[in-house]
Formats: C-alpha cells, sequence, structure tokens
C-alpha cells in the first residue's frame, strides 16, 4: 500500500520531486481511494438503508486568525435530504481551500441503486447543467494537479488528541453554573475541549524562487483582505527541479540506521514546523434524533468535500454523551469553522428531488476540480 513514507509521516508524493514519479505515486493513491470506497460501499448502503427518512440543516461559518482573512471567508447553510439509500446536498459552496473559493447554487445527488460511475451527480441550478463526479481523471487532469503540487508548499497538518479532555462549559459571575441552551430546536449542553493541538509542517525545498516570491504575494493579498477567488493562478508547467548533488551513504549504511534516524538522502529538506493550541467548545444534544454513527454513514458519502470530510473526523473522537449539534472544527492551519445542526425531521419526499431535471443538460468540465 502506497501512503506515508519515512519516520516523519510525510505522504509519499511529498516526498518526491520528478513529475513522473509525483503523478505514479497520485495515481496510486487515488486508485487506492477508489478501491477503499468500493470496499465500504455495500456496508454503508445498508446502513443507510437501515435509517429512516429525514431532512437537516447544518450551518458553516469560517473564521481565521489571520487578521482582515475572517471578513472575506464564506459562510453556507446546507440543506441535506435522505430517503432510502439516496441522498441529496444543497450548498452554496463547492470548493474551499486556504486559498481558493466557489461559490453557486449546487446540488449534489447521490443514487445509491445506481452502479458507481453514475451514482454522484452535481447540479449548477443557476445555468441547469449538471456533471457527473469523475472517478477516473483524464490524462490532463493529473498533469495539472501534479504542476500544482509542485509549486506549491506541501502541508501536512494533523489534530492531535492524545491529551483531549472536555469540562462543562460555565456561565455566572458569582454563582457559576454548567452551560445548558438551545442550538436551534435542541437543547445541549456546552463543553470546553482541552488539549486540542494542531500540528502543522510545511515544506518547500522543491520550490524556485519565483514559486515562493508568488505564494507570499497571494497570502499578503489574503491578509490585506484580497478575494480568494481572485487569487487563482495557471500552473506552470514544470520537466523536474535540478538535481542535488550525489548521495554518497551505502545502502549498507542506510539499511543499519537507527529505526526512525535513517540518514537524509536527496535534497536538503527546507521545512518549518508549529504547534497550535486549538480552542473549541462543543455542544451535546440528548434531544437530537439521530446518533453520530448514522451522521458518520451520511457524512461518508459527502466526505470527497474537504470541510464536511474534517467534520467527519472531528465527530468520530470519543465526545462527551449525546449528539454534536455545534462545534468547532479546524479546517486548515489558518482556518477554523464553526458547525452548527440548525433543524432535523424525519419525513418522506417527492423521488423527483433525487434526480436529475429534464430540462438540464449535461456539461462534463462544468466543475474541473470533481
Amino acid at each position: 500500500m502506497v501512503l506515508y513514507s519515512s519516520a516523519l509521516l510525510w505522504l509519499c508524493c511529498d516526498l518526491l520531486l520528478l513529475p513522473s514519479s509525483v503523478t505514479a505515486i497520485l495515481r496510486k493513491l487515488k486508485q487506492q481511494s477508489r478501491e477503499s470506497v468500493a470496499d465500504k460501499r455495500p456496508k454503508l448502503l445498508r446502513a443507510l438503508k437501515e435509517l429512516g427518512d429525514f431532512y437537516f440543516e447544518l450551518h458553516w461559518d469560517f473564521q481565521s486568525w489571520v487578521p482582515l482573512l475572517s471578513r472575506i471567508l464564506p459562510s453556507d447553510n446546507c440543506k441535506i435530504y435522505k430517503q432510502g439509500i439516496n441522498i441529496r446536498l444543497d450548498t452554496t459552496l463547492i470548493d474551499f481551500s486556504d486559498m481558493k473559493c466557489q461559490r453557486g447554487d449546487l446540488s449534489f445527488i447521490f443514487n445509491g441503486d445506481a452502479p458507481p460511475s453514475k451514482s454522484f451527480y452535481v447540479l449548477d441550478n443557476e445555468q441547469k447543467v449538471y456533471q457527473r463526479i469523475h472517478h477516473e481523471e483524464s490524462e490532463m487532469e493529473t498533469e495539472e494537479e501534479v504542476d500544482i503540487l509542485m509549486s506549491s508548499d506541501v502541508y501536512s497538518a494533523t489534530l492531535s488528541t492524545k491529551s483531549i479532555t472536555f469540562s462543562r462549559s460555565q456561565i455566572g459571575w458569582l454563582f457559576r453554573e454548567d452551560k445548558t441552551e438551545r442550538v436551534g430546536n435542541f437543547l445541549a449542553d456546552f463543553y470546553s475541549v482541552n488539549g486540542l493541538v494542531l500540528e502543522s509542517r510545511k515544506r518547500r525545498e522543491h520550490l524556485s524562487e519565483e514559486d515562493v516570491l508568488r505564494n507570499k504575494a497571494i497570502m499578503e493579498s489574503l491578509s490585506k483582505g484580497g478575494n480568494l477567488v481572485e487569487q487563482n493562478y495557471e500552473p506552470q508547467r514544470r520537466l523536474s527541479l535540478t538535481a542535488p548533488d550525489p548521495n554518497t551513504i551505502s545502502w549498507e549504511e542506510y539499511i543499519s540506521a537507527e529505526h526512525g534516524k535513517a540518514p537524509h538522502l536527496g535534497r536538503e529538506l527546507v521545512c518549518k514546523e508549529s504547534k497550535k493550541n486549538f480552542k473549541a467548545t462543543v455542544a451535546m444534544s440528548q434531544d437530537f434524533p439521530l446518533g453520530i454513527e448514522s451522521l458518520l454513514n451520511v457524512l461518508e458519502v459527502i466526505a470527497p468535500f474537504k470541510h464536511f470530510n474534517k467534520l467527519r473526523e472531528f465527530v468520530q473522537m470519543k465526545l462527551p454523551p449525546g449528539f454534536p449539534v455545534k462545534l468547532d472544527i479546524p479546517v486548515f492551519p489558518t482556518i477554523t469553522a464553526t458547525v452548527t445542526f440548525q433543524e432535523f425531521r424525519y419525513d418522506d419526499f417527492e423521488e423527483s428531488i433525487f434526480s436529475i431535471p429534464a430540462d438540464y443538460k449535461e456539461d462534463p468540465s462544468r466543475f474541473p476540480d470533481l
């Protein structure tokens, strides 16, 4: 299995500097991801079928500690419909990274009865077009992704939960008491999340001086209130980097090194590590009709979207009793999100909302990143 390499836990593709090698590893990682989804599919569909039919809303509000950045970050109110093994997600936010934000009036439809290659669609309700979510990427798409990887800083961010604890949030000046408030339609107990650490590492030895200056200019523009969408750029096609000086370490010396302390091969790393204590609050409700395991099954379907995947990772932690109707989660090293479950009801729906409208036309290239 191609996943992590070295004691530093960098992804294999993070350690490569030759485009052909990055391409090969990237394809293998994507193949393994598809195989993992295919293996989980039967169990996931059974779990969805056992759930009742329901509708719920959740609100995303993104913030940052970077000056002025919070005021240009997006918010989103998602509506999720589930009936049988079909799911529909209505959203205004299709793609969000620390350098790019793409908005619209969008619907994602998952049809569990359809073959995997035809089960997931995205609808642009403004332009009345739809696109099938890609399972296989074209050669050009893979090359463009490699070009972006080789011209961007390599980030590795992990949320350390080794020392995490939960304590009841308190209110009141003289007479302190546990905080309990309504979140949407649900009464919830509030907890402070303690000991949550965001560990991030950034590498850039693969970048040219031009890459470093361009990326720095983008971040400076964002910190001064520039628009996220305006920061998009066309990646430059590159063959490879200049080879580093030859290494004199023998194979015997390398394999006999102490575990975790193997001698470094190749280009000297330019790496910056940081740890940031993450202050968070979670509101747990005993009234919410859905269990966390059921929520995870729904999120498994829509996990290809980065911020939903972060939500799924967070609720997999050992949380206090109840359902997390409001929580803070780190999405990127400089960006956090407050997620609020505002409404939930069991309901029946017209089958048509899980179908592509007859007047919509297919546009395979409407969303090139999907």
